[in-house]
C-alpha cells in the first residue's frame, strides 16, 4: 500500500461514506501495492479496477478477484450492479429492510385515523384491527415505533399530520427485551 498510513482523512471519509474496503489487505494488484493513486482501502476503486482488468485487460474472473481480495460471485455481483447503476452501483446499499414494509400510508392513515377516534386505543388492539381490516399481521411494538417515529417528525416540525406518539398517551413504553434496559 503506497503511502497510505491508515490514519488520514480519505481514510476518515470512507469509513463515514460506507465506501471503506473492511479487506484491503487482500489486494496484492501490483498497481495498488506500488501506485499512490491507486487505494486499496477505497471499496469502490478496487471494485471498478477489478471489472476493468477483466473488461479492458481480459484478465480472467477468476485472477481478478483473486487480486482483488473478491470471490468470484461478488465480481458477478459487482458487474450487474455497475451494469445496471453504473459507478453508483458500487457503492455499498445499506442492507436489510428499509424501514416497516408492512405499514403502507393506507395503515399508517387507518392507525392514525383509530388514533384520533380512540386516544387511550392500545397497539394490541391496533394491530388486531389491521390483521381484520388488511389481512395483515403487524407486531404491537412495530405499530408502537411507527407512531413515535410520527410523533418525533411532527415534532422536529416536519409534516406528519397530528400528534400520534406519547403525547396521546396510547403509545406505551415497554422494556427492550434485548438490552434488558428498564
Amino acid at each position: 500500500m503506497a503511502g497510505h498510513n491508515g490514519s488520514d482523512a480519505k481514510l476518515t471519509a470512507l469509513r463515514e461514506q460506507g465506501t471503506l474496503y473492511p479487506h484491503a489487505k487482500a489486494v496484492t494488484d501490483e498497481l495498488f501495492r506500488t501506485q499512490e493513486w491507486f487505494d486499496p482501502r477505497d471499496l469502490v476503486q478496487v471494485k471498478y479496477e477489478m471489472l476493468r482488468r477483466v473488461r479492458l485487460e481480459d484478465q480472467s474472473v477468476t485472477q481478478a478477484a483473486t487480486a482483488f481480495g473478491f470471490s468470484r460471485l461478488s465480481y458477478y455481483q459487482a458487474r450487474a450492479a455497475f451494469e445496471e447503476r453504473g459507478l453508483a452501483g458500487l457503492v455499498p446499499r445499506k442492507r436489510g429492510p428499509q424501514g416497516p414494509h408492512k405499514l403502507t400510508e393506507e395503515v399508517l392513515n387507518f392507525l392514525k385515523q383509530a388514533r384520533l377516534e380512540d386516544a387511550s386505543l392500545r397497539a394490541s388492539e391496533m394491530a388486531r384491527r389491521v390483521t381484520q381490516r388488511f389481512g395483515i399481521e403487524v407486531h404491537p411494538r412495530t405499530i408502537e415505533r411507527a407512531l413515535a417515529g410520527r410523533e418525533k417528525k411532527r415534532m422536529r416540525g416536519e409534516r406528519a399530520g397530528p400528534s400520534l406518539g406519547k403525547s396521546g398517551g396510547a403509545v406505551r413504553r415497554t422494556p427492550s427485551r434485548r438490552s434488558g434496559r428498564r
